[in-house]
């Protein structure tokens, strides 16, 4: 896909920069920003499935547990 955007004109200058010292063209560095974005802003719930398959504790007897502290 291409896109059309409008930068700054500083901010072109700082990304060539940037991208002259990674060996690196400005679309490459765009591609890296946009990767870099969706990774942060995607939901890791994968991570949490089977967490506790290896605990000896059900999950809810450890949440009703914590709740007795209170």
């Amino acid at each position: 896909m291409r896109a059309l955007m409008d930068i700054p004109d500083n901010k072109i200058d700082a990304l060539a920069k940037v991208c002259e010292r990674a060996g690196i063209s400005r679309a490459e560095a765009v591609r890296r920003a946009i990767d870099a974005f969706i990774q942060a802003n995607t939901p890791k719930t994968d991570e949490a499935f089977g967490l506790w398959k290896t605990r000896a504790i059900d999950g809810v007897e450890y949440e009703n547990g914590m709740r007795e502290e209170w």
